[in-house]
Order: structure tokens, then sequence, then C-alpha cells
């Protein structure tokens, strides 16, 4: 039904959008102001604890600073309740006490003849609950009691059974003045080369499909013979049943978890939506307390489907087998997320026992057992970093490179660039420790290559000696200190001009997030920076905006140590004084000499680690190499430490003059 832009505007006049809201939220005393029409909540749309959601009356829409999520009265019934455009038009022309305009009659017939297939559905509903009580249904009866079902679990979700008979169901429809063209547009006949049709579902348990609004528009069967060729078999796609885009329960799961009492933010089995994979996992779940579960009918999820995942929960939970076909399906759900995740919107993955689905786990035990999976669901960050990491070993460098453009290639598709970059983030932080060296020096002077083969020490016995031992100058360099807690002279530049001058991250945000620091302070920092900006738009990415989120995470103190560090080092390009083609020259500079020195100890602790198995094999001619390469790389640090280009011959635009920096 297509609507004027005057009655829809009119009736968003009428009704105060805040009176539509606030049926879902709470609002926030302290940052509520009534008397202006202007309110502030947590967010619906994604869990929060502060609140960032703001709607104005004056205004008529909504906004959430938080994951960026707008509209005006109907975008919020349509996206959070699931209701389509035409049910949100007539629930806020219901709270204004307006009747809705009339369709065209095109529409109206259409609407009209959907109607009256409707209440075919609801015949042979009654038809199929009405067959399972006879005698004829005594099969299907025993077959739900030995599943467990309890006759008021039955009744709730209307399950019947089809006779093993070509014609019950179409005689009695003509018998009831349906017509033979609206029993083929149920799709409740089917013809297949033959002129006369015949019923579709035959001596099957039927399980209605109900549509967002509660009326059934489709039905499963489950056959009782093994003989059948479908053990399970759906109706076809209808006027108004499309398999594609719709859940089984999903209107009854959605009611369950906007039920009174419930939390937003409960992260817990009965606060989000559970997708499992037939109907029967949906009833036991039921039948065991845990009301929210959905099932997709027979086929993959599909987008549409995790479309109306999304419209009820931010975070839904999807429930796979845990033996190989369900990792597979579960791998397959994921690679179908990714690409539309948005700020505060993911999937989680609960994977059952292996051999084990919902209904089996629930069946004796009751809901703990389940409750248990749920609590262990993971975020879709680790279920696509265990898979690639259970794809074979990754002892040489061509193996880890592999995994790490694996990676890339599968975040690359998130279409949102805020959600892609802290992806992009969280690969880099699982490779930098998934790829910490394995060779270390240990006490007892036992070495471990990355093959794991233990060696030690000759020293002492005659062998040449490893050369560990490393000079004064060298240890206090950028090079080394790196592995220390002090944070690096050269890093502290690197992070303190990007802080004072964060327009730099609009043109290199890439480059600027691929920043691996060695300070664990720092990588804190570097974080919590980049999640801050990630979190705004690119004209409000200020230095005040950036310090002030920093020194509220807790890092105020971090910044004036830099600070102080830098000045006393007379590094005007990372100051907040320095103009921005100096800052950006020093920022280039810093960054090449960063890389370079990265560069340079990655290659220290790989000659270390062919040194160690050199020693253990005996190869003198190898080590008299291998130490000759490492003294050419001890060199390298010194001539790079006595580079002095981040230091002299910038900061003229920024006026700076001899003397000690001061504040």
């Amino acid at each position: 039904m297509r609507f004027s832009n005057t009655f829809l505007d009119e009736i968003r006049d009428r009704v105060p959008i805040s009176n539509v809201i606030a049926r879902r939220v709470s609002w926030d005393k302290r940052k509520t102001n009534v008397s202006r029409g202007d309110y502030w909540a947590c967010c619906p749309f994604h869990g929060e604890k502060s609140p960032s959601f703001h709607c104005e009356d004056r205004k008529g829409r909504y906004h959430c600073f938080g994951c960026g999520v707008t509209g005006d009265h109907f975008r919020f019934l349509t996206e959070l309740e699931g209701l389509s455009f035409p049910e949100a038009v007539q629930q806020v022309a219901d709270m204004a006490g307006m009747p809705m305009p009339l369709a065209d009659p095109v529409m109206e017939k259409r609407e009209k003849e959907r109607g009256s297939l409707i209440d075919v559905m609801e015949m042979a509903t009654r038809f199929f609950q009405d067959q399972l009580q006879t005698a004829n249904g005594a099969r299907a009866r025993a077959y739900l009691r030995d599943r467990g079902l309890t006759g008021r679990t039955i009744e709730t979700f209307r399950l019947g059974y089809a006779p093993d008979s070509r014609n019950a169901l179409k005689e009695f429809l003509a018998g009831k003045g349906v017509t033979k063209e609206q029993i083929e547009a149920c799709g409740l006949v089917v013809h297949e080369n033959v002129p006369v049709s015949y019923d579709r579902f035959r001596d099957r348990i039927m399980f209605p499909i109900l549509s967002s609004r509660e009326k059934v528009i489709a039905f499963g069967g489950r056959a009782m013979s093994a003989d059948a060729p479908a053990k399970y078999l759906n109706s076809n796609e209808t006027e108004l049943f499309h398999k594609g885009n719709v859940l089984y329960n999903f209107a009854r799961a959605r009611r369950a978890i906007q039920g009174p009492g419930r939390d937003a933010q409960d992260d817990s089995a009965s606060g989000t939506i559970i997708a499992v994979e037939g109907y029967m996992d949906v009833i036991a779940l039921y039948q065991a307390g845990v009301e929210n579960a959905v099932a997709p009918l027979g086929t993959a999820l599909t987008e549409n489907q995790l479309e109306l995942l999304w419209k009820m929960v931010p975070q839904p939970v999807l429930c796979f087998d845990g033996d190989g076909a369900g990792i597979r399906a579960a791998n397959r759900a994921a690679e179908l997320a990714l690409p539309h995740l948005k700020p505060g919107r993911s999937v989680r993955f609960a994977l059952l026992p292996d051999g084990k689905d919902p209904d089996d786990l629930v069946r004796d035990d009751g809901r703990a057992p389940f409750d248990k999976v749920m609590s262990q669901a993971k975020p879709l960050s680790e279920m696509l970093w265990n898979r690639e990491i259970n794809t074979g070993k990754f002892d040489t460098p061509e193996a880890r490179a592999e995994l790490e453009a694996r990676l890339k290639q599968l975040v690359a598709v998130i279409a949102d660039e805020n959600v892609r970059r802290h992806y992009q983030q969280d690969i880099r932080d699982r490779l930098n420790a998934f790829f910490q060296p394995q060779f270390q020096n240990r006490g007892n002077g036992e070495r471990r290559g990355f093959n794991g083969r233990a060696g030690r020490d000759n020293a002492g016995k005659g062998g040449p000696k490893s050369p560990n031992v490393i000079s004064d100058r060298l240890a206090r360099s950028g090079l080394v200190r790196g592995h220390q807690d002090n944070t690096a002279l050269r890093e502290s530049v690197l992070a303190l001009t990007v802080v004072n001058h964060p327009s730099l991250m609009i043109d290199d945000y890439d480059e600027i997030a691929a920043i691996e620091y060695d300070s664990k302070a720092l990588q804190r920092l570097w974080s919590a920076m980049l999640g801050a900006a990630a979190a705004v738009a690119s004209q409000h990415l200020t230095r005040e905006y950036l310090t002030e989120r920093l020194e509220f995470e807790g890092f105020g103190p971090l910044i004036q140590s830099l600070d102080q560090q830098v000045r006393n080092a007379r590094l005007w390009t990372a100051t907040e004084e320095a103009a921005m083609e100096d800052a950006r020259e020093g920022y280039r500079q810093a960054l090449a000499f960063h890389k370079r020195a990265k560069a340079l100890r990655r290659q220290k602790i790989e000659l270390e680690r062919e040194i160690a198995l050199a020693t253990e094999a005996g190869d003198g001619e190898a080590m008299v190499q291998l130490m000759r390469a490492q003294q050419e790389v001890h060199f390298e640090g010194v001539r790079l430490e006595n580079q002095e280009a981040i230091i002299d011959g910038f900061g003229v635009l920024s006026g700076r003059v001899k003397g000690a920096a001061n504040h």
C-alpha cells in the first residue's frame, strides 16, 4: 500500500517520536529534558552502558552517537520491531487516532486475495490438528510422545497430521467452499504431470509456519514413512510464503525477548535470539524454557534471514552441531555475515557437543546443558581466526604470510569502514601474539627453535660462542629497548605526533592502524585511539576530541609522559604547537625509521634462531657466516641510532626556536 506524504507527515506530527520509542527504552533522567522534548537513553539497537541514543520531538528524529543508527517513527518500528512499513504506519496511525487511507483498487484486490489465502491456510491448519487426534494420527502422536513433547507443547505449536491420502485435504477444503485456484495458490496441492492435482502433504507430521503477524503462511511436513523420498518437505513458494525470508518461530521468539522485565543488556541464553537447525530443536528448547529460538526452513541461513535476526537483537547466536558438517555450516554462516557487519551488530557461534543436537541436550537434563553451551558462544572474529589457524602448520615465513593474506582477504569484504578497521586491527593483534618468537634464551642455556628442537650453547666446550653479548649503546637503542617497558623515543615521537595531529589519520588511516609498537603501553593507547577515531566522523576528529576520549580511558598520564619525553629531546614536530606540514614530515620520517628498526630486529631474531640450529648441528662454516651477518645487523642498528633526521631540519613553519622546549 502506498501512502501520501501528507498523510505520513500528519500522523508524525500528531505523535511525538518519544512516545513511539518510550515503549522500548527507559529515558535517562540526568540527560533528558522533557520540557524541551529532548530525550536520551541507552541505545536499543546495540549494547551500551552509558546513554548515547538521542531523540528530539521537535525534529521527529532519533540518532545514536554510538552505532550511528538514525531515522523517524516508522524506521524505528521497522528496524527494531521487525514490522513491515504498512504495519508501522498502521501502528503510528492508531496512536494518532487517524484511520488508514483506502488503498488503490489494484492493491486492494491483491490484499483481499492474500487475506483469503490466509483464511484457507487457517482451515488447513485446523484440519491437520484434528487429524492428529483421530485413529489415523495414532502413529504420529506416538512419535511426538517418544520425542518427549507434551500435549500443551503440541497445542502451542499447533502441530498436526496429514493423512496418507491423495485427496483428504483437497476434498475437505472444497467442502468448505474453497476454490481450486485458491488451494493451488496456497501450495497445498501439486500436479506432477497429471491432469488432476493431489495433496502435497501425505502421511506427515505437520508444522505450521507463521508470518511476523502470526498468521499461518506455509507448512513443514516430517515424513512418517522411512521410504519417503524427502524426510522433511516444505511448502513451495507462494504469494504468502518466500522461504528465504522467513524464520520458524520468529514471532514467538521476538515476543519472548520483548516481554516485561527483559534487560536490554542481558547476554544470557534467554536474552538473545538463538538460531538452531530445525523445527524439533526449536520446539524442544521451548518446552525446556528456552522460548527465544528460531530456525531456517530446511536450508542454510540466508541474508534475509540474517537481517530478520538483526532486527530482533544486535548479536544473535547461531547454534551448530560440533561435528564436521556443523562446523562447515558455521563457517559458511560466518562468511555470510561478514559483509553486513555494522557497529554493534554481529553474530556469535555456539557449537554443540559432537553428535548432539539441542533436542538431545534438553530432553534428559533440562535446559542447563544448553545454557552452558550458550555461555561459551564465540564471537565471529574468533570463529574466523580458529578456522584459519587450524588449516595447517605455520613454521615457515611463506606459510605465515599466506595465513596473513587469507585473513586480510576475509575481512576486506566488510562493507562498514569502521568495523573493517577494527577487524584489521584485531587480525594484527592476533598475528603478533601468534607469531611471537618461539626461540627464547633459557636460564639453563637451553635453546629451542621454531621446530621445537632443543639444543645447548657450546660455550666452554670448545665450540664457537653464540654472540648474545651486545654493546651498552645498542642495549640502550630503540632497536632493543622496545623489548622493555620503557618507551623508545622513536615510538614516542610516532605516537604523540598522531595524537597531537589526528588529521593524519584521515589520509593515512590504514598505514597508521598497521603500526606495531613494542611498548605495551603504546599498544593499549593505539588500540584506544583507533577505536575513538572510528567512532566519529572525520570532520569531528580533532585533537581536543581525541585527547578527551583518551584521558577518559585513563591514558592522560601516558600522554603527558610522552609529551615530556619528546620536549626534553626537543623534537618539535611531535608537539601540539607544530604546524601541520612539519608534523606530517616528521611523522613520515619517524615511521620510516620505525619500520627499519622493526625489520632489523626481525633479522636479528631470525639470525639468533639460525645460529642456535647451526651450533646444535656443529656447522662451523655456517656459524662464521651467520655471525658475520649478525654483526652487520648490529652495525646497521648503531648507524640507525646515530641518524638525527627526525630531530634536525624541520620545524620552520612551527616557529621553532633554539633552547629547551617548553609547554
